[in-house]
């Protein structure tokens, strides 16, 4: 059984890192305006396996989580320092000035 488990998981790991690199190229497709059908299907085809070979993990008793970092690309950069917002200062204005002004 335990070799089976870690089957499973090495190839949901393979699959994960195949399917991030698949998304990586239908993002690029859609940026160039080109056609992404052939990989959109691929992927698909990939989680459907994956979501067989999940369910297979589960019934052989297995519930701790499957991380892959090699591909973690953070969507957003760091921003280097905190910018707050400055709270606004109003102040009261008679209407004579008001009035003087235009």
């Amino acid at each position: 059984m335990d070799n089976r488990i870690n089957e499973i998981r090495r190839t949901i790991r393979a699959l994960r890192v195949s399917m991030l690199e698949a998304e990586a190229i239908v993002r690029e497709q859609i940026n160039r305006d080109e056609d992404c059908s052939f990989v959109a299907q691929e992927i698909l085809k990939m989680r459907s396996v994956m979501s067989l070979l999940v369910r297979e993990r589960t019934t052989l008793g297995d519930d701790e989580p499957i991380l892959v970092n090699s591909f973690f690309i953070p969507r957003r950069r760091p921003s280097r320092t905190p910018v707050a917002a400055r709270p606004l200062k109003y102040r009261l204005v008679s209407p004579q000035s008001l009035a003087a002004r235009i």
